[in-house]
Order: C-alpha cells, then sequence, then structure tokens
C-alpha cells in the first residue's frame, strides 16, 4: 500500500532511511527542515503487508527522489509521478534506472557520489586567507558569483532559496571576499544530523588558481566533522575526483539525474 506519510510516521520514516543516511541526506534534511506540512513539500511511503515501510518518494518543489532496498509497486510510484509535473527525478542509480521505460526522459546525468567521514587527509587551514562563515544577507553575492560561472548557468535556485536555506539551517557555507565581493565558496545543502551534501565548490574566473576553493572546502569538512558529520559530493570530473580523494572523499556508488 502506497500512501502519503504524516508527521506522525516520522519515526518509521527515518528509521528506514537512516540505514543509509548518505544516500538519503535529501530526504532526511528536507524532513528535519520542512517536515510534512509544505505546499512544496511531500511524501510517500509503500508499506508492506507487515506494516514496515519499503520504499520512500520525495516531493520537493520541481524534484523528485525515490528511495528503496526492496522489492517495491513500481507500477503505483509510476502512477503517483504522472500525476506530477516534476523536472528531475534522482536517486542510487540502481535503484532509479528500473524509471527508464515509463517516462521519456529528455537527459540522463550519472555522478559519483562520495563520503567524507575523518579529518586525516585535511590540511591545515590557511590561516592568511580571509574565509567568513557565510550568512543569509549574503545570498545576493552568492548569485552574483554563481552568475560569473560558466557551469553555473542551469542552477535553478535563486537569492530568496539561498536565503531561506541559510535561516532555516539546512545549508553552511564558508566564502572568501576580494574587492568587497564574493570570489570564492563552498556550501553545504540538505544539512541534517547526520550529514551534509557539499555543493557550489566555485570561484570567479579572474580569482582562480590561488587555491581559494580548497581553503573554503577544507575550513566547511572541518568545521562540519566536528560536529559529527560526514561529508557527501557528487562529481563527473575525473581531476575533481583526485582532488577530493585526495582530502580524503571515498566513492560510496552511483547518484542518477534523470531530467523531463
Amino acid at each position: 500500500m502506497i500512501r502519503i506519510l504524516k508527521k506522525e510516521d516520522n519515526d518509521i520514516v527515518m528509521d528506514f532511511v537512516s540505514k543509509e543516511s548518505e544516500f538519503n541526506l535529501f530526504i532526511i534534511g528536507d524532513i528535519e527542515n520542512y517536515g510534512y506540512d509544505e505546499e512544496f513539500q511531500t511524501l510517500w511511503g509503500e508499506f508492506d503487508d507487515d506494516g514496515n515501510l519499503i520504499a520512500v518518494l520525495l516531493k520537493y518543489y520541481e524534484n523528485r527522489i525515490f528511495y528503496s532496498r526492496d522489492e517495491y509497486d513500481i507500477d503505483g510510484f509510476v502512477k503517483i509521478l504522472k500525476k506530477e509535473d516534476f523536472k528531475v527525478l534522482s536517486g542510487n542509480k540502481e535503484i532509479v534506472k528500473d524509471f527508464k521505460k515509463y517516462f521519456n526522459f529528455k537527459k540522463q546525468r550519472d555522478l559519483y557520489f562520495c563520503a567524507l567521514d575523518k579529518k586525516d587527509k585535511l590540511e591545515k587551514i590557511d590561516q592568511n586567507k580571509n574565509i567568513k562563515k557565510l550568512e543569509a544577507k549574503d545570498a545576493t553575492e552568492i548569485m552574483n558569483l554563481y552568475n560569473s560561472i560558466d557551469e553555473f548557468n542551469n542552477f535553478s535556485g535563486d537569492a530568496e532559496r539561498i536565503k531561506k536555506e541559510y535561516k532555516e539551517g539546512s545549508s553552511t557555507g564558508y566564502g572568501i571576499f576580494e574587492d568587497g565581493k564574493l570570489v570564492s565558496m563552498a556550501k553545504t545543502t540538505a544539512e541534517n544530523k547526520y550529514s551534509a551534501m557539499i555543493v557550489g565548490v566555485c570561484t570567479h574566473p579572474d580569482y582562480r588558481k590561488k587555491g581559494f576553493a580548497s581553503e573554503c572546502m577544507k575550513k566547511l569538512c572541518t568545521n562540519l566533522i566536528d560536529e559529527g558529520k560526514s561529508l557527501c559530493l557528487f562529481y563527473d570530473n575525473p581531476s575533481a575526483g583526485k582532488i577530493y580523494k585526495g582530502i580524503g572523499f571515498e566513492d560510496i556508488g552511483m547518484w542518477t539525474l534523470l531530467n523531463r
């Protein structure tokens, strides 16, 4: 049976998704930060005959994330998805691939998914770099930095959504300012009590090859590991992968995004 999940289901849901907390950090983070009653967020769950939760589908704005470890009613979830005007379906590659034959997805992107939970390989932070913790008031500066970088042309967020993340505690970021503007940064999203996803690691084209992004990354990782959280990130560039592995990240699987 598939039904909409409510706050009364929270203990069951969290017990289910926390078994693989890294892969479910988006689901965990969105539940912790927004709960079950927001218009932009809905969760569906499938229960077996014994009442055990066996699959979860998350709606978060235009995004959908699916997770299961068992056999599930794919036809039932497809029926739900076809009623929804979603743009992206994502999740563990081995799980979401089953949905491909039901939809005319225009693009598939497969990303390496890696995690870090120890500081062993993190070098000492360069104290000469003026690294500042980012706040909600820096949202416009963050958008200006994204807009200066070609790789962020498809970024779907806006300054208001970034402000919301910082105010609600679902994001932590560190940046370097030069000449009064943000020129490099690293931030998290979907932050929860177990883990956080690192995103938006970038440097303005005019300020590259100075080690700015690496310093922001080290500061961010060090502080969050000290809080007892593991860090996760995606990459599809082998050169970037070497950098991340050099500071201790390890591949734990593949993440797939299916775009309509």
